[in-house]
Protein backbone atom coordinates (compact mmCIF):
# COMPACT_ATOMS: atom_id res chain seq x y z
CA UNK A 1 0.00 0.00 0.00
CA UNK A 2 1.05 3.59 -0.54
CA UNK A 3 2.40 5.18 2.63
CA UNK A 4 4.20 8.24 1.29
CA UNK A 5 2.67 11.34 2.83
CA UNK A 6 0.57 9.30 5.23
CA UNK A 7 -0.91 11.37 8.07
CA UNK A 8 -0.67 8.40 10.42
CA UNK A 9 2.26 6.80 12.19
CA UNK A 10 4.88 4.78 10.24
CA UNK A 11 3.88 1.20 9.53
CA UNK A 12 0.18 1.94 9.20
CA UNK A 13 -1.49 0.91 5.94
CA UNK A 14 -2.88 3.98 4.21
CA UNK A 15 -3.92 5.09 0.78
CA UNK A 16 -6.04 7.93 -0.56
CA UNK A 17 -6.59 6.17 -3.92
CA UNK A 18 -10.07 5.05 -4.89
CA UNK A 19 -10.91 1.39 -5.65
CA UNK A 20 -11.21 2.32 -9.34
CA UNK A 21 -7.70 3.75 -9.37
CA UNK A 22 -6.37 0.65 -7.63
CA UNK A 23 -8.14 -1.56 -10.21
CA UNK A 24 -6.21 0.20 -12.98
CA UNK A 25 -2.87 -0.34 -11.20
CA UNK A 26 -3.69 -3.99 -10.53
CA UNK A 27 -4.64 -4.49 -14.20
CA UNK A 28 -1.18 -3.27 -15.21
CA UNK A 29 0.24 -5.96 -12.91
CA UNK A 30 -1.94 -8.63 -14.53
CA UNK A 31 -4.81 -8.84 -12.02
CA UNK A 32 -8.41 -8.55 -13.20
CA UNK A 33 -10.57 -7.30 -10.33
CA UNK A 34 -13.66 -5.12 -10.01
CA UNK A 35 -13.83 -2.01 -7.80
CA UNK A 36 -16.32 -3.82 -5.53
CA UNK A 37 -13.88 -6.70 -5.04
CA UNK A 38 -11.05 -4.27 -4.25
CA UNK A 39 -13.27 -2.50 -1.68
CA UNK A 40 -14.09 -5.82 -0.05
CA UNK A 41 -10.41 -6.82 0.10
CA UNK A 42 -9.45 -3.50 1.62
CA UNK A 43 -12.11 -3.85 4.30
CA UNK A 44 -12.30 -7.58 5.02
CA UNK A 45 -8.75 -8.77 4.35
CA UNK A 46 -6.68 -5.73 5.33
CA UNK A 47 -8.98 -4.29 7.97
CA UNK A 48 -9.07 -0.83 6.42
CA UNK A 49 -11.93 1.67 6.50
CA UNK A 50 -12.46 5.11 5.06
CA UNK A 51 -11.69 7.79 7.62
CA UNK A 52 -11.17 11.52 7.60
CA UNK A 53 -8.15 13.09 9.28
CA UNK A 54 -8.94 13.68 12.95
CA UNK A 55 -7.83 17.04 14.32
CA UNK A 56 -6.74 15.72 17.72
CA UNK A 57 -3.03 16.55 17.94
CA UNK A 58 -2.32 19.54 20.15
CA UNK A 59 0.05 22.16 18.69
CA UNK A 60 1.63 22.60 22.09
CA UNK A 61 1.38 21.83 25.77
CA UNK A 62 1.38 23.92 28.92
CA UNK A 63 3.29 22.71 32.01
CA UNK A 64 0.38 24.08 34.08
CA UNK A 65 -2.26 22.11 32.20
CA UNK A 66 -3.24 19.54 34.82
CA UNK A 67 -2.89 21.89 37.77
CA UNK A 68 -5.05 24.53 36.13
CA UNK A 69 -7.78 22.09 35.15
CA UNK A 70 -7.84 20.87 38.75
CA UNK A 71 -8.14 24.48 39.94
CA UNK A 72 -10.96 25.17 37.49
CA UNK A 73 -12.81 22.08 38.76
CA UNK A 74 -12.45 23.31 42.35
CA UNK A 75 -13.75 26.79 41.50
CA UNK A 76 -16.68 25.43 39.50
CA UNK A 77 -17.71 23.13 42.35
CA UNK A 78 -17.45 26.00 44.85
CA UNK A 79 -19.59 28.42 42.84
CA UNK A 80 -22.16 25.85 41.75
CA UNK A 81 -22.61 24.69 45.35
CA UNK A 82 -23.39 28.29 46.33
CA UNK A 83 -25.71 28.58 43.32
CA UNK A 84 -23.61 31.44 42.00
CA UNK A 85 -23.18 31.77 38.23
CA UNK A 86 -20.48 29.87 36.37
CA UNK A 87 -20.16 31.42 32.93
CA UNK A 88 -18.22 30.23 29.88
CA UNK A 89 -17.34 32.90 27.30
CA UNK A 90 -15.75 32.91 23.86
CA UNK A 91 -16.02 34.18 20.29
CA UNK A 92 -17.56 31.87 17.71
CA UNK A 93 -16.13 31.74 14.20
CA UNK A 94 -16.97 34.88 12.23
CA UNK A 95 -19.79 34.57 9.70
CA UNK A 96 -19.66 36.18 6.24
CA UNK A 97 -22.69 38.09 5.00
CA UNK A 98 -23.65 37.51 1.37
CA UNK A 99 -24.47 34.84 -1.16
CA UNK A 100 -21.95 32.34 0.17
CA UNK A 101 -22.28 28.57 0.13
CA UNK A 102 -22.64 26.70 3.42
CA UNK A 103 -22.53 23.01 4.30
CA UNK A 104 -25.84 21.27 4.87
CA UNK A 105 -29.14 20.88 3.02
CA UNK A 106 -32.57 22.47 3.24
CA UNK A 107 -36.02 21.72 1.84
CA UNK A 108 -36.73 23.83 -1.26
CA UNK A 109 -38.71 23.75 -4.50
CA UNK A 110 -35.91 25.44 -6.42
CA UNK A 111 -32.14 25.83 -6.53
CA UNK A 112 -30.33 28.04 -4.02
CA UNK A 113 -27.43 29.62 -5.86
CA UNK A 114 -24.28 30.88 -4.16
CA UNK A 115 -20.97 32.41 -5.22
CA UNK A 116 -18.50 29.86 -6.56
CA UNK A 117 -15.74 31.32 -4.34
CA UNK A 118 -15.86 32.47 -0.72
CA UNK A 119 -14.01 35.75 -1.17
CA UNK A 120 -14.90 38.07 1.74
CA UNK A 121 -14.67 41.06 -0.58
CA UNK A 122 -17.70 39.73 -2.48
CA UNK A 123 -19.91 39.96 0.59
CA UNK A 124 -21.40 42.79 2.59
CA UNK A 125 -19.35 42.31 5.74
CA UNK A 126 -18.89 39.82 8.54
CA UNK A 127 -20.54 39.12 11.86
CA UNK A 128 -18.75 38.35 15.12
CA UNK A 129 -20.90 36.12 17.37
CA UNK A 130 -19.75 36.49 20.99
CA UNK A 131 -21.24 33.91 23.33
CA UNK A 132 -21.92 33.86 27.08
CA UNK A 133 -23.06 30.43 28.32
CA UNK A 134 -24.46 29.62 31.77
CA UNK A 135 -23.35 26.11 32.75
CA UNK A 136 -26.01 25.55 35.41
CA UNK A 137 -29.02 26.96 33.52
CA UNK A 138 -28.03 25.65 30.07
CA UNK A 139 -28.87 28.97 28.46
CA UNK A 140 -26.84 31.56 26.64
CA UNK A 141 -26.72 35.06 25.26
CA UNK A 142 -25.09 35.64 21.89
CA UNK A 143 -24.15 39.19 20.98
CA UNK A 144 -23.80 39.69 17.22
CA UNK A 145 -21.31 42.45 16.51
CA UNK A 146 -19.51 43.95 13.55
CA UNK A 147 -16.02 45.36 13.32
CA UNK A 148 -13.29 43.69 15.39
CA UNK A 149 -13.26 41.10 18.15
CA UNK A 150 -12.06 43.08 21.19
CA UNK A 151 -11.99 42.96 24.98
CA UNK A 152 -14.72 45.61 24.97
CA UNK A 153 -17.00 43.28 23.02
CA UNK A 154 -16.34 40.45 25.48
CA UNK A 155 -17.27 42.52 28.53
CA UNK A 156 -20.27 44.14 26.87
CA UNK A 157 -21.58 40.67 26.04
CA UNK A 158 -21.20 39.75 29.72
CA UNK A 159 -23.06 42.91 30.68
CA UNK A 160 -25.94 42.09 28.30
CA UNK A 161 -26.07 38.52 29.66
CA UNK A 162 -26.52 39.89 33.19
CA UNK A 163 -29.31 42.24 32.10
CA UNK A 164 -31.19 39.70 30.01
CA UNK A 165 -30.58 36.43 31.89
CA UNK A 166 -28.33 36.67 34.91
CA UNK A 167 -29.89 39.31 37.13
CA UNK A 168 -33.24 37.59 37.54
CA UNK A 169 -31.68 34.23 38.40
CA UNK A 170 -28.63 35.32 40.38
CA UNK A 171 -29.74 38.47 42.18
CA UNK A 172 -28.61 36.82 45.43
CA UNK A 173 -25.10 35.89 44.23
CA UNK A 174 -22.15 37.77 45.71
CA UNK A 175 -19.88 36.98 42.77
CA UNK A 176 -19.56 35.14 39.49
CA UNK A 177 -17.02 32.84 37.91
CA UNK A 178 -16.00 33.32 34.27
CA UNK A 179 -14.22 30.59 32.29
CA UNK A 180 -12.28 31.86 29.28
CA UNK A 181 -9.61 30.75 26.84
CA UNK A 182 -6.04 31.92 27.27
CA UNK A 183 -6.04 33.66 23.89
CA UNK A 184 -8.32 35.87 21.83
CA UNK A 185 -10.11 39.02 22.86
CA UNK A 186 -10.68 37.61 26.37
CA UNK A 187 -7.17 36.21 26.72
CA UNK A 188 -5.09 36.25 29.87
CA UNK A 189 -2.60 38.66 28.34
CA UNK A 190 -5.15 41.24 27.11
CA UNK A 191 -5.10 44.27 29.44
CA UNK A 192 -8.08 45.89 27.72
CA UNK A 193 -10.20 42.88 28.68
CA UNK A 194 -9.09 43.14 32.30
CA UNK A 195 -9.75 46.90 32.43
CA UNK A 196 -13.26 46.52 31.03
CA UNK A 197 -13.80 43.60 33.39
CA UNK A 198 -12.95 45.82 36.37
CA UNK A 199 -15.42 48.43 35.12
CA UNK A 200 -18.07 45.72 34.77
CA UNK A 201 -17.43 44.41 38.30
CA UNK A 202 -18.00 47.91 39.72
CA UNK A 203 -21.18 48.24 37.67
CA UNK A 204 -22.42 44.84 38.88
CA UNK A 205 -21.29 45.61 42.44
CA UNK A 206 -19.90 42.10 42.49
CA UNK A 207 -16.39 40.74 42.08
CA UNK A 208 -15.77 38.77 38.90
CA UNK A 209 -13.44 35.81 39.27
CA UNK A 210 -11.77 34.63 36.06
CA UNK A 211 -10.19 31.24 35.38
CA UNK A 212 -8.44 30.87 32.02
CA UNK A 213 -8.08 27.50 30.38
CA UNK A 214 -4.44 26.50 29.80
CA UNK A 215 -2.97 27.30 26.36
CA UNK A 216 -3.86 24.88 23.54
CA UNK A 217 -6.96 23.71 25.43
CA UNK A 218 -9.68 25.93 23.99
CA UNK A 219 -11.70 22.91 22.81
CA UNK A 220 -12.36 22.10 26.47
CA UNK A 221 -14.11 25.40 27.06
CA UNK A 222 -17.72 24.35 27.84
CA UNK A 223 -19.21 26.92 25.47
CA UNK A 224 -17.52 25.19 22.55
CA UNK A 225 -19.35 21.87 22.81
CA UNK A 226 -22.50 23.00 24.64
CA UNK A 227 -23.40 26.02 22.50
CA UNK A 228 -21.25 26.77 19.46
CA UNK A 229 -21.66 23.36 17.81
CA UNK A 230 -25.45 23.78 17.99
CA UNK A 231 -25.28 27.31 16.58
CA UNK A 232 -23.30 25.94 13.65
CA UNK A 233 -25.97 23.30 13.11
CA UNK A 234 -28.64 26.01 12.98
CA UNK A 235 -26.85 27.67 10.05
CA UNK A 236 -26.57 24.54 7.89
CA UNK A 237 -27.85 25.08 4.37
CA UNK A 238 -28.73 28.70 5.17
CA UNK A 239 -27.85 31.70 3.01
CA UNK A 240 -26.78 34.39 5.47
CA UNK A 241 -27.42 37.56 3.54
CA UNK A 242 -28.09 39.69 6.61
CA UNK A 243 -27.23 39.85 10.28
CA UNK A 244 -30.94 39.44 11.05
CA UNK A 245 -30.91 36.05 9.31
CA UNK A 246 -28.15 34.87 11.63
CA UNK A 247 -29.97 36.32 14.64
CA UNK A 248 -33.18 34.45 13.83
CA UNK A 249 -31.36 31.16 13.16
CA UNK A 250 -29.41 31.35 16.42
CA UNK A 251 -32.53 32.28 18.40
CA UNK A 252 -34.25 29.08 17.18
CA UNK A 253 -31.39 26.90 18.43
CA UNK A 254 -32.37 24.29 20.98
CA UNK A 255 -31.42 20.76 22.05
CA UNK A 256 -33.05 17.76 23.68
CA UNK A 257 -31.48 18.87 26.98
CA UNK A 258 -33.31 22.21 26.85
CA UNK A 259 -30.72 24.67 25.59
CA UNK A 260 -32.18 28.15 25.04
CA UNK A 261 -30.45 31.08 23.34
CA UNK A 262 -31.11 34.81 23.53
CA UNK A 263 -29.61 36.76 20.63
CA UNK A 264 -28.95 40.49 20.50
CA UNK A 265 -27.50 42.81 17.88
CA UNK A 266 -24.69 45.00 19.18
CA UNK A 267 -25.55 48.68 19.29
CA UNK A 268 -22.11 49.78 18.13
CA UNK A 269 -19.22 48.77 15.93
CA UNK A 270 -16.09 47.58 17.73
CA UNK A 271 -12.76 48.92 16.51
CA UNK A 272 -9.32 47.38 16.81
CA UNK A 273 -6.47 49.30 18.38
CA UNK A 274 -8.27 50.53 21.52
CA UNK A 275 -5.79 50.60 24.40
CA UNK A 276 -6.36 50.51 28.16
CA UNK A 277 -5.80 53.75 30.05
CA UNK A 278 -2.38 54.68 31.35
CA UNK A 279 -3.82 54.74 34.86
CA UNK A 280 -4.92 51.11 34.55
CA UNK A 281 -1.54 50.00 33.25
CA UNK A 282 0.21 51.68 36.19
CA UNK A 283 -2.32 50.83 38.92
CA UNK A 284 -4.01 47.62 37.77
CA UNK A 285 -6.42 46.62 40.57
CA UNK A 286 -6.69 42.99 39.45
CA UNK A 287 -6.17 40.59 42.38
CA UNK A 288 -4.18 37.57 41.26
CA UNK A 289 -4.17 34.23 43.06
CA UNK A 290 -0.96 33.24 44.78
CA UNK A 291 -1.00 29.91 42.92
CA UNK A 292 -1.29 30.00 39.12
CA UNK A 293 -1.94 33.72 39.21
CA UNK A 294 -1.34 34.06 35.47
CA UNK A 295 -4.58 32.12 34.89
CA UNK A 296 -6.66 32.94 37.97
CA UNK A 297 -7.57 36.40 39.20
CA UNK A 298 -10.40 38.58 40.43
CA UNK A 299 -11.72 41.91 39.19
CA UNK A 300 -12.82 43.60 42.45
CA UNK A 301 -16.17 45.29 42.84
Amino acid sequence: MQTAGSPVEPGRLWTNRSPSELVEELAEAGFDLSPNTVSRLLHDELGLSRRSIAKTLSMGASPDRNAQFERIAELKAEYLEKRWPVISIDTKKKELLGDFSRDGQAWTDGVVKAFDHDFPSAGSGKVIPYGVYDLAQNNALVLLAQGSDTGELACNALRRWWIRLGKKKYWHASGLLVLADSGGSNGRRVPLFRERLCELAKWLRRPIRVAHLPPYCSKYNPIDHRLFCHLTRSLKGLMTRSIETIRDAFARTTTSTGLSVVVELARRTYHAGVKPSDWFIENEPILRDEHLGAYNYTAPR
